[in-house]
């Protein structure tokens, strides 16, 4: 092969002057990351050893050599970052000098060895730039390669073959290779019609080649593009922004939040330092600082969280040996576990992690306003004098001063003499509905020493405080800002540990301080009559009047408990005992706000756990609320707890279960307890069912009427009985009848059976319900006085909606075939009850608790467990294989975590009150769910 000359060989070996990735400490020293020069001389004397080869062969035995140092310089960084889980601004710099290594050694074997050239001209030139996150020298473990060829002209054949060689040798080094060719008259052309080019552009770095055409490139970038056209980068890169926010769920506090994309993520910090390089042309991120885009404290705590992202990024890398950035929720478990995160106080390590990610995401918010907000200051327009004088505002309050339309302080010496000002400023901005503006924001959080034992206990701060979510509206606005900047942990230092805290499930989707502040919201919504039509009961009740101090409260307090190894319930309300006072409610206020977070749970529970329909539920309800009062105060704030666990959570089946819970209780609390005798209610069934059926043979009603027993009556409705009345008519022995029928009020699909009673028929059911993918979030079956079973289950598909009217008759056949025998529900079900990845990680403990004081006639078996597919088919298999007969079953889920009960006798009409009997079945469920769940991992 013949040699390069000289001049060329200097062009091609020549890397730049690898400034920022050497400069700062890298993860190892460089010759044990990858040495250039030395890996060249090796392939150069394989090459050399056999000098007939074709430019295919030559190639790919470079390539050897070159996989082989890829793969050494990786290993060896894999096992320090492993050593140092936290060290990613090294890794992330070395990866880059190993990325560099490789492409740098591609082009000189390219250039000397596989196209060299005898004479070359001025047009067959090329530069190597590395471009975007490349370009900036930053890349985790699996990031892709984006690289600028750059040609003085039209690219020459000479230089087409050089790239195409260097391509593919990097393609088959497994690289993610994006490229361009282009000259610099194209990079300004294109640069200029597309903001994704110009940005990455924005962060070209010379790595080997023709540096003059890399040095040209970068001079005409600034002078002929980049700088008279700010403003118009900032609004595109804000737009950007906001789109990409709205694609990742537009919510800092995703439950599974992309590292990269999502809002508080890396690319928000990019963001800034994009727009600070374009208008600033400053080289690296501690420019920002000199430029007075941010404070010197704001510059470390930028480096903090940029530090903390890049190092769960790079471990999801390493994690999946790919280019992974979703932080699902099997990968907080890895990710956690690297970075050295353990279990403590009752949390698990995965918690604690989230806690600090969602932090971080969080300072990455602040920062990123205040960096916005000093922008708008120098570049953008002027505060619009027409929209000041159109919209009338309220007048600032001595103290504060107008400034691009958002509250600031007009002398930080006098506003930090009175500490309570720290409170006032968030009173003025709703009182005004001004936002806040940086400046004032930085002040408070410099200061938040101030927020001390006294001004905690200071009857004026408890005031405003109160104040701020009782006589503005909108108490959400000011408690996440006062949040955000930590004050509202330090007013209440309780509130301090839950702030940021995840709940590692599918079924919570915010943090449990966002979670509050959405209850909080919630209340004010419906205070404001916007719920009226989704939330009857719960409008009424507060346009009647409630203590809405109490209310209030119990509100923010009802979760403050959370993160301990103590029922959370049980540890809140004796937080509450003390807090409340403090925020100036007298003894019966706060008694009853202790009692409201103690028993915060209760309404919920007795709605979705236990069969609301037996009149013992709703008594002992009646008799663990007492009065009317605190019944109206606990229901307004169950409805605000559920609707803020997050969208989707809050539907008509639950709102139904509540009305109905609500209006029995209300009428025993008022009429007294026996109005909730059996006789009275199956007495007003039966009566509705004779004007329903009014047209029916006098023989057949009589019939109907008495062939069920006096639970049938009580918890059906007069339509449901309609439909088992018309199912029952002259069925014979052998034959199922099957009703299938949309039941919008309760948000899920009616599915009635008739057919002969014999012992597995709830299992049977379950199993054919399972099998059509069907989710059985209630049931009921009845035993009639001549031998029939009248079974009723309301189900829901995947999606938590009812069925589909089309989608009835396929799911009506699948039914009958299973239950037909055509289908054989256990075998069918193997190959459907599967744990899907992303929820493995999850623990939920199995509990089972037997009640024989909850019902009248029937023992409550209660299984709170992992749900699956075929849980529910699985436990009513065994329950019927230990002859024990149910009436209903209650289920309710919450994500992956589920709660069965059911409601049972065994085969001679008895409860089960043996403790031996109890252990027996207790051991047998028990091994049910193991085994199904070791299927399911399966």
């Amino acid at each position: 092969m013949t040699r390069l000359p000289a001049a060329l060989a200097a062009q091609a070996s020549e890397p730049a002057r690898l400034s920022d990735p050497s400069a700062p400490e890298l993860l190892l020293p460089r010759r044990m990351i990858l040495d250039p020069a030395a890996l060249t001389l090796v392939i150069a004397a394989d090459l050399a050893r056999t000098p007939d080869l074709d430019p295919r062969a030559a190639r790919a035995l470079a390539v050897q050599h070159l996989a082989a140092a890829k793969a050494a310089g990786n290993a060896a960084l894999a096992e320090a970052f492993a050593a140092r889980p936290t060290a990613a601004r090294e890794l992330i710099r070395a990866q880059a000098v190993l990325t560099d290594g490789l492409v740098t050694t591609a082009l000189r074997i390219a250039c000397e060895h596989l196209h060299p050239l005898a004479n070359p001209t001025e047009s067959e030139r090329i530069a190597v730039l590395a471009v975007g996150g490349y370009g900036r020298a930053e890349m985790a473990p699996h990031s892709d390669v984006d690289l600028l060829f750059l040609t003085p002209w039209k690219i020459t054949p000479w230089a087409e073959s050089v790239i195409e060689s260097m391509l593919y040798m990097l393609w088959d080094l497994k690289l993610k290779v994006g490229h361009a060719s282009r000259t610099v008259k194209d990079c300004l052309r294109l640069g200029r019609d597309d903001i994704t080019i110009r940005t990455a552009l924005l962060e070209h770095r010379f790595l080997a080649g023709h540096e003059p055409l890399a040095t040209e490139l970068g001079d005409r970038l600034w002078q002929e593009l980049f700088r008279n056209s700010g403003p118009e980068f900032i609004e595109a890169k804000l737009a950007e922004r906001a789109a990409r926010h709205k694609r990742q769920g537009g919510q800092r506090y995703v439950l599974e939040p992309n590292v990269k994309e999502g809002k508080g993520g890396l690319r928000d910090l990019q963001t800034l330092y994009w727009i600070g390089k374009y208008l600033h042309r400053v080289p690296s991120v501690e420019g920002l600082v000199e430029a007075g885009l941010l404070s010197l404290d704001e510059f470390r705590t930028f480096e903090r969280a940029e530090d903390f992202l890049w190092a769960v990024r790079c471990h999801l890398h390493y994690i999946t040996a790919r280019a992974t950035d979703q932080l699902t929720f099997d990968m907080q478990v890895d990710v956690a576990a690297r970075m050295g995160y353990r279990d403590a106080g009752g949390r698990r390590a995965v918690e604690i992690f989230m806690q600090d990610y969602f932090r971080q995401a969080t300072k990455v918010g602040e920062l990123t306003r205040v960096f916005l907000t000093e922008l708008e200051a120098r570049h953008a327009k002027s505060e619009p004098a027409l929209i000041g004088f159109f919209r009338r505002r309220k007048k600032l309050k001595p103290g504060y001063r107008l400034r691009q339309g958002r509250i600031d302080i007009a002398d930080p010496a006098v506003f930090l003499a009175d500490k309570l000002n720290l409170l006032r400023i968030f009173e003025e901005a709703l009182r005004t509905g001004l936002l806040i503006h940086p400046n004032a924001m930085r002040l408070i959080a410099a200061n938040l020493d101030l927020i001390d034992d006294e001004m905690q206990n200071d009857r004026e701060a408890n005031r405003i405080f109160l104040d701020l979510m009782l006589k503005h509206g909108n108490p959400e606005r000011s408690l996440r800002r006062m949040n955000e900047l930590d004050v509202l942990g330090a007013f209440i230092p309780e509130f301090e540990r839950i702030v940021a805290m995840m709940q590692f499930n599918v079924y919570h989707h915010y943090t449990v301080d966002e979670h509050t502040i959405q209850c909080i919201s919630t209340l004010a919504q419906i205070e404001r009559n916007e719920l009226v039509e989704e939330l009857p009961i719960a409008s009424r009740i507060l346009s009647e009047g409630v203590n809405r101090r109490v209310l209030y409260v119990a509100l923010l307090l009802h979760d403050i408990g959370k993160g301990r190894p103590e029922d959370h319930s049980i540890l809140g309300a004796q937080m509450a005992r003390k807090i409340a006072p403090r925020l100036g409610l007298n003894a019966e206020e706060a008694e009853t706000v202790e009692w409201l977070v103690r028993y915060h749970l209760v309404m919920s529970d007795m709605a979705q756990k236990r069969d609301i329909g037996d009149p013992r539920t709703v008594r002992d309800f009646a008799k663990a609320v007492r009065s009317k009062r605190r019944l109206d105060l606990l229901t307004v704030l169950t409805v605000c707890d559920i609707r803020g666990v997050g969208p989707g959570t809050w539907n008509n089946w639950k709102a139904q279960l509540l009305r109905q819970l609500y209006r029995d209780t209300a009428t025993a609390l008022e009429g007294g307890l026996e109005t909730l005798n059996r006789e009275n209610r199956a007495d007003e069934a039966k009566r509705a069912l004779r004007e329903a059926l009014a047209e029916w043979d006098p023989k057949d009603l009589r019939a109907e009427l008495a062939r069920h027993y006096p639970p049938y009556w009580q918890a059906l409705s007069t339509a449901t009985h309609t439909v088992f009345a018309s199912m029952l008519l002259d069925l014979p022995d052998n034959e199922i009848r099957i009703d299938l029928h949309p039941d919008p009020h309760r948000d899920a699909t009616r599915a009635c059976f008739a057919l002969e009673d014999h012992p597995g028929i709830f299992s049977r059911l379950a199993g054919a319900l399972a099998l059509v993918g069907a989710n059985v979030v209630d049931a009921r079956t009845y035993t009639s006085k001549d031998g029939y079973a009248t079974a009723v289950f309301w189900v829901q598909d995947a999606e938590g909606s009812p069925y589909e009217i089309a989608r009835l008759p396929r799911l009506r056949n699948m039914i009958d075939k299973t239950l037909k025998g055509e289908v054989v529900a256990r075998e069918a079900l193997k190959d459907r009850d599967k744990i899907r990845k992303r929820d493995s990680q999850f623990r939920f403990p199995t509990h089972i608790a037997f009640d024989n004081d909850g019902s009248e006639i029937y023992t409550i078996i209660e299984v709170d467990t992992r749900d699956r597919p075929g849980l529910l088919y699985d436990l009513t298999r065994t329950l019927a294989a230990n002859n024990i007969y149910i009436a209903s079953a209650v289920i309710a889920t919450y994500g992956a975590q589920v709660v069965d009960t059911f409601y049972v006798k065994d085969m001679f009409g008895l409860k089960l009150h043996t403790k031996s009997r109890q252990e027996t079945l207790d051991r047998k469920l028990r091994q049910a769910i193991a085994e199904g769940a070791e299927r399911a991992r399966a």
